[in-house]
């Protein structure tokens, strides 16, 4: 049975059509739990958006950007309560529930899940678990955590900076400020793909310079080209 829920669930998208039945079938049970479900495409070639819109979902069009496509989708949504998925992430049970109990709690309140990576690398489970410390410890969330706030605290800091890369560390910064995270210890479920195929210590070393330069005032622009 249907119960409607105060929650959207923004998922930003872009050539997904090989993910999407996975995708659209995890989206489902959420859409059927009662949340607001809307996709924005940054500009598929893919047939992505026609083929969303063809099972029933709602598809938003937006300019190519994943800080500008959750800004877009969470400007069409109608909800008070955000929840921005990555196409490669996965919820836990439970998850509107967890997110709504987390908001109700004040006005001024965000937060993210706990994070686990699925792969063929045997480093993957450490690397969740530092993940998941180091995000404890700094009040910084990274959008593989699945990122959740309230509409007022989402437009209180001007949404995502659109930047190519690390929007989801600027917003973090810019939203601890004001408050400091709830952290869900319930697990999402993300994609080691990038681990596997590049090799985890040549992953986690790239992050990491990419973390320190930024923190340094590198461009996210001159960062972008380098995490491609």
């Amino acid at each position: 049975m249907t119960t409607q829920t105060d929650l959207a669930i923004v998922v930003p998208v872009l050539n997904e059509i090989e993910a999407l039945p996975r995708l659209l079938q995890h989206l489902r049970h959420w859409q059927q739990r009662g949340a607001e479900v809307l996709l924005v495409d940054g500009g598929s070639h893919d047939q992505t958006p026609e083929t969303a819109r063809a099972q029933g979902f709602r598809v938003l069009d937006a300019a190519r950007g994943r800080a500008t496509q959750m800004n877009s989708g969470a400007r069409a949504c109608k909800a008070d309560n955000l929840l921005f998925l990555h196409a490669d992430t996965r919820l836990p049970d439970g998850a509107d529930q967890a997110v709504l109990a987390a908001l109700a709690n004040h006005p001024h309140v965000w937060g993210r899940f706990d994070v686990q990576i699925e792969g063929r690398s045997r480093m993957l489970p450490l690397i969740a678990r530092l993940m998941n410390l180091r995000s404890r410890l700094s009040g910084i969330a990274t959008g593989d955590q699945a990122l959740f706030m309230s509409r007022e605290l989402f437009e209180r800091v001007g949404g995502f900076p659109e930047q190519p890369l690390m929007e989801d560390i600027e917003i973090s910064k810019r939203l601890k400020s004001i408050v400091a995270p709830t952290c869900l210890r319930q697990n999402v479920t993300t994609s080691g793909r990038r681990w596997d195929s590049r090799g985890s210590w040549r992953t986690i070393l790239l992050m990491w310079q990419l973390r320190w330069a930024y923190w340094r005032g590198t461009p996210a622009q001159q960062l972008a080209e380098r995490y491609r």
